[in-house]
């Protein structure tokens, strides 16, 4: 899909130089794909501390043979 986009010259070629990247087009979507997965993990960062469980529970108990 092509795509119009004003993007600031001397960022995307410094993101081209730190990044390694040979072509503009690699270096955006690297970016993007870095902006996405952070974007993911502050989801999950934002579930510690609210799902409940048994402190007593033992996990291991499962592994064992009856």
């Amino acid at each position: 899909m092509a795509t119009n986009l004003a993007i600031d010259e001397r960022l995307l070629e410094e993101g081209q130089k730190i990044g390694g990247k040979r072509t503009k087009r690699a270096t955006v979507n690297e970016a993007l794909q870095e902006y996405v997965q952070r974007r993911k993990q502050a989801k999950i960062v934002e579930l510690f501390g609210t799902v409940e469980f048994d402190p007593q529970y033992d996990y291991k108990k499962q592994r064992r043979k009856s």
